[in-house]
């Protein structure tokens, strides 16, 4: 059997198993969505956010990427910001990593991987930020999994320097920001770090919002 129609076989097996268990799944989750959440994660299939949290459908509002960057020139990753905070109102952003980050590895190297490249090249700003402490941990392994952490931090100032936030913050005082690694060898969520109103942040990313 073709593995695609694994998914399809699958799929309606699971759908069963929702209307077994409540008739009215269905109808209810196509009502509306109302996440609390956004969660800006790694495009590993091995972290999928709903499953590493215990959530349900319509709990979290999802964007993945390659490294779980935030970057001020990708408008598909600003566009998810704005809906989720603007529109949606959630109220937590979390920003997850993963231990041992393929993407993050990448960025580690001296390798020409055409367009991932240019997508990494802010994983190498970070690298030559903290290159002391990074290059004096012992083996590869604690090297990556530090710039994996290092980069959820950047991740998370790149977010607070965006207007849809300091928007947010000021009429509503909302959303904290979260940064969190994934543990894929113990599956668990390491809190990093949390950001939200009030917290310091460099004068010149400051917007004018009077207006």
């Amino acid at each position: 059997m073709e593995t695609y129609k694994r998914l399809l076989l699958a799929n309606k097996a699971w759908a069963q198993e929702k209307t077994t268990l409540k008739p009215s799944y269905f109808r209810e989750l196509a009502v509306d969505q109302r996440p609390d959440f956004l969660w800006i994660g790694c495009s590993d299939s091995r972290v999928p956010a709903e499953e590493v949290t215990g959530t349900q459908p319509g709990e979290i509002f999802v964007h993945r990427n390659i490294a779980n960057l935030v970057i001020h020139t990708d408008f598909n990753l600003l566009s998810v910001v704005q809906y989720a905070v603007d529109y949606l109102k959630v109220r937590h952003i979390i920003v997850c990593g993963h231990y041992g980050c393929g993407g993050v590895r990448a960025a580690m190297t001296h390798q020409r991987f055409g367009l991932l490249n240019k997508w990494l090249r802010c994983l190498k700003d970070t690298y030559e930020l903290n290159q002391n402490e990074i290059e004096s941990l012992p083996d590869d392994t604690s090297r990556t999994n530090r710039l994996v952490e290092l980069n959820v931090r950047q991740q998370i100032k790149n977010l607070a320097k965006t207007s849809i936030i300091q928007s947010a913050w000021k009429r509503e005082q909302r959303p904290l920001l979260h940064g969190w690694v994934f543990g894929l060898d113990s599956g668990l969520l390491h809190p990093l770090q949390t950001m939200g109103p009030g917290d310091p942040l460099p004068d010149i990313f400051r917007y004018d919002l009077d207006d």
